[in-house]
């Protein structure tokens, strides 16, 4: 890989490795679905207003912005929602461990919407996947009350990664019809954020606000870090060499949320629960083993 491609891959790994345990401060008193808005608005209007510093194009043609809308809606809106309700009930290592399973829905949709190869390695790989998030489950959930809440968790948790793969899909897609990374993300951020603060009032939900130093300051660490500079250089990064194998930094980041989730939330671990996450990292070792990347 390329040095540019390298950064594009270590700097999200990082980033986002630190975001599952700060997604933690916007959860309590301002319910998730506005902290989602609150969070991808300011990321939309930031980069929006870079673009504008730059002089960068902002005019697109009407199926330009539809495109932009529904990535926004998709990536930056639901996607998020679900995770943030995840992370409710669940340490933010465990959600960020099962959402290393995005590999797999990756490469099936690579397959099915951008005639991609799925291999047999692929199929195996998820069966482990598969094996070892069962096995993180049991461990993690002790009783009946908390399986329910466990269970609808991990339901959150898989309907993000659909959703995330699809978003990231369709990234690619944007690229290849020459839609810029930075434009296309201030405008699908800005839709993404205006969709959920519509889903407010329809879902029942109201607006609030923390004025907390945590919150705040996480919200807008989120906003500007987990949203504007890892998710330009990763879908950069979707664009060069593919979301399949960009999926890498889905099995980097877990490992680094994995480390604080320990250290900050008190994570216990046991024999069940270290096999189950070794199942399924070598799931994901092997669904991403491929050769060399070509460059020019």
């Amino acid at each position: 890989m390329k040095l540019r491609q390298i950064l594009y891959f270590v700097i999200p790994c990082f980033i986002w490795g630190s975001t599952w345990f700060a997604i933690k401060f916007q959860l309590g008193q301002v319910d998730p679905l506005v902290s989602v808005v609150y969070r991808f608005m300011i990321a939309g209007l930031l980069l929006m207003v870079f673009s504008l510093i730059r002089k960068l194009n902002l005019r697109f043609t009407l199926r330009e912005h539809l495109l932009m809308i529904l990535q926004g809606m998709i990536l930056f809106g639901f996607n998020y929602w679900l995770v943030y309700l995840a992370e409710t009930n669940l340490a933010s290592g465990i959600v960020a461990i099962i959402f290393s399973f995005s590999i797999f829905t990756n490469i099936f949709f690579n397959y099915l919407l951008l005639k991609g190869k799925i291999r047999r390695e692929v199929m195996a790989g998820a069966i482990l996947g598969i094996a070892g998030t069962f096995l993180i489950f049991n461990h993690e959930l002790k009783n009946s009350e908390q399986m329910a809440i466990g269970y609808q968790a991990l339901m959150f948790c898989f309907g993000s990664i659909v959703l995330a793969s699809l978003g990231n899909i369709l990234s690619k897609y944007n690229q290849t019809r020459k839609l810029p990374v930075i434009q296309t993300n201030a405008f699908g951020m800005t839709y993404g954020s205006l969709a959920m603060m519509l889903m407010v009032p329809l879902s029942g939900r109201s607006f609030s606000f923390e004025v907390s130093f945590p919150y705040v300051v996480s919200l807008f660490y989120l906003a500007i870090f987990g949203s504007i500079v890892a998710f330009t250089l990763y879908l950069k990064l979707v664009g060069d060499i593919g979301p399949d194998r960009a999926g890498y930094t889905t099995l980097v980041a877990p490992v680094i949320a994995l480390i604080i989730s320990s250290f900050f939330e008190n994570y216990q671990w046991g024999i069940v629960a270290v096999f189950g996450v070794i199942l399924l990292f070598a799931g994901n070792i092997l669904a991403l083993k491929m050769k060399p990347l070509k460059t020019t």
